[in-house]
């Protein structure tokens, strides 16, 4: 909101900073507030009136003032309605004045609230790169006078596949968290959730809005088996499938029946290869043919590395692993997934599948070097140590 009325994120996000500092000395003295996040807004708005006032009062700064002034007696914008505050930034900060992979990252940043570093694990970039990015945008926002404006109505389904493709890495970074300290985190899951419910209501009978609303749901219907009891992540194969949400993959199966009759896009696809994964009774029971033919469409559609990396894994369960083992080759070959952690250890468990042993600790080894992820690190070591064994029993 504060982004919109200034057009400046810098000044946006010190009225939020100071808000947060606000929070960290009163809260713990008087209790937590009955709305957070209503308490924060508020705060930030108050500060960057204090600033405004402190300022010379020019004829911009003075109008700024009047709009920050109105919104502490308006209702809370968008309450109860499909467009809520965090939507409508998403759908104004994914401007078109910007280039995608530019607009993609300050909306994650300033709409999301991702980090620089969880930012260059979603994009698959360097953290210096997305750091550049965002400095350059925030430039050109202030030299251009691009404004933070809602779109109209018509034009909401021009920004679509910005808005759904910020929606799906904010759920896989709650999802699968690589950046930090736990694997899963159960807050970004529920605002994908939620933001994926909002954009069914808002833009109803889309395709891939029912197909991303899908995918989200038949995911989090495992959330719970995700991780043991001290964090680690537990393989698919080895989940208890009898916790997870049938009503989640119910709703799920739904969506993508009343989206069927339409022709599969990327995110359509995504949710079929998640059903195949929520639906078989048990891992053995899992239709690995059915999700490669998915995944053969979805190249079609979305080439990108990681797209390749997980139709390997496919490759691997339907021809052999050393079909699978010679995608990732080529894959690796050519460098798009050299610091994605991932890769190395899906390569690994390929590799020890195979027998070569000593390769797949190098690639275990290079995959904990990537993650930040405390939980993962051990999980990849335990792997690791388990290699290690069964080589010194062979020698």
């Amino acid at each position: 909101m504060l982004g919109r009325i200034f057009n400046d994120l810098d000044r946006a996000e010190d009225a939020v900073q100071e808000a947060y500092a606000q929070a960290l000395d009163r809260w713990p003295r008087y209790g937590l507030p009955e709305n957070p996040a209503a308490w924060i807004m508020v705060s930030a708005r108050n500060a960057a009136i204090d600033a405004l006032r402190r300022e010379r009062t020019a004829d911009a700064k003075r109008q700024l003032l009047a709009n920050l002034e109105a919104l502490i007696h308006a209702d809370a914008p968008f309450d109860g309605e499909a467009m809520d505050d965090r939507l409508a930034m998403i759908f104004a900060a994914c401007h078109p004045a910007l280039n995608e992979e530019t607009r993609i990252a300050l909306t994650l940043r300033y709409a999301a609230g991702l980090t620089v570093a969880e930012i260059s694990s979603a994009l698959l970039v360097p953290q210096p790169t997305v750091a550049q990015r965002l400095v350059r945008a925030k430039h050109k926002i202030k030299r251009a006078r691009i404004a933070f404006a809602i779109p109209e109505a018509a034009d909401l389904p021009d920004r679509l596949h910005d808005v759904l493709r910020v929606v799906y890495l904010i759920f896989n970074e709650g999802y699968a968290s690589w950046t930090h300290s736990n694997l899963v985190r159960a807050d970004l899951c529920e605002e994908a959730l939620r933001l994926a419910e909002l954009l069914e209501k808002l833009l109803p009978g889309q395709t891939e809005i029912l197909g991303l609303h899908a995918l989200v749901l038949f995911h989090d219907a495992r959330r719970a088996t995700r991780v043991d009891d001290s964090g680690e992540p537990v393989l698919l194969e080895r989940q208890d499938r009898s916790l997870w949400d049938g009503r989640k993959i119910e709703r799920g199966a739904s969506l993508l029946e009343g989206a069927s009759r339409y022709r599969a896009g990327p995110y359509l696809l995504q949710a079929m290869i998640a059903r195949e994964h929520a639906t078989a009774a048990t891992w053995k029971a899992t239709n690995w043919r059915r999700i490669l033919d998915c995944y053969d469409s979805l190249i079609d559609k979305d080439p990108s590395p990681v797209v390749q990396l997980n139709r390997a894994v496919a490759l691997a369960y339907t021809q052999g692993d050393e079909s699978g083992l010679a995608v990732l080759d080529a894959l690796g070959a050519r460098g798009a997934l050299v610091g994605y952690a991932p890769f190395f250890a899906a390569r690994a468990e390929l590799l020890r599948r195979v027998g070569r042993r000593t390769e797949a600790g190098a690639a275990y080894s290079r995959a904990m070097e990537l993650t930040h992820s405390f939980a993962e690190r051990r999980f990849l070591q335990r792997r690791l140590a388990h290699l290690t064994s069964l080589e010194s029993l062979t020698t």
